[in-house]
């Protein structure tokens, strides 16, 4: 309520759409004292499928907070911070507890701000030998265009994935022509199969 009276600055009577983030809404008008008076029905909205994902890895800075925000906006279902083999950024112990817990109050805002009735799954920092899942495919150029199926798309660190990595025998899936940064490929992930996902750019098979 802070937010909606003292950021957006609402006044009585405008109009406001709540939701509980696992699918649910229902319009509301924000009344005097701060407080929100239903005034529709509750609408349930079934979870896109298939359930698209991306896992990047851990980048300095502040960049991995602007990955989950953008995958966040993008309609990604579960993001996945990762380490690998030439990942520079490691989180341990209280600091990933820390770093996660902000990942995930990022990905809620860019959620509430994009106007998603569905929030994203944050998970733990994993090693990318547990997040290699069946469904998944790494990013690296030269590859096939992505697809739905395989909605799961990892993405590198700056220095790429080392010849283990490659040698699990992941598909490979290109982001296009050009080398991209981590936290952009990652970004360009969850664009790719969100869009291929709605419908607004067509899927290979």
């Amino acid at each position: 309520m802070h937010h909606l009276a003292r950021v957006l600055r609402l006044s009585a009577g405008e109009a406001v759409t709540a939701s509980d983030g696992a699918g649910r809404w229902r319009r509301c008008l924000f009344a005097d004292g701060a407080r929100l008076e239903a005034v529709g029905d509750i609408a349930v909205v079934a979870r896109p499928t298939p359930p698209v994902a991306v896992a990047f890895a851990l980048t300095k800075g502040e960049r991995p907070e602007w990955t989950v925000q953008k995958l966040a906006e993008a309609g990604v279902d579960r993001i996945v911070p990762m380490t690998s083999a030439r990942t520079v950024v490691r989180w341990e112990g209280e600091k990933a507890s820390r770093q996660v817990a902000r990942l995930r109050s990022v990905a809620r805002a860019a959620a509430m701000q994009s106007r998603q009735v569905w929030l994203p799954v944050v998970e733990e920092v994993q090693p990318f030998a547990s997040v290699a899942a069946p469904d998944a495919a790494v990013a690296q150029q030269g590859g096939d265009p992505p697809s739905l199926a395989r909605p799961f798309i990892l993405v590198g660190p700056e220095g790429g994935w080392d010849d283990a990595e490659l040698a699990l025998g992941l598909p490979v899936v290109t982001l296009g022509p050009t080398v991209l940064r981590s936290e952009t490929a990652a970004m360009a992930a969850g664009v790719l199969l969100c869009g291929l996902r709605a419908g607004v750019i067509g899927n290979v098979t």
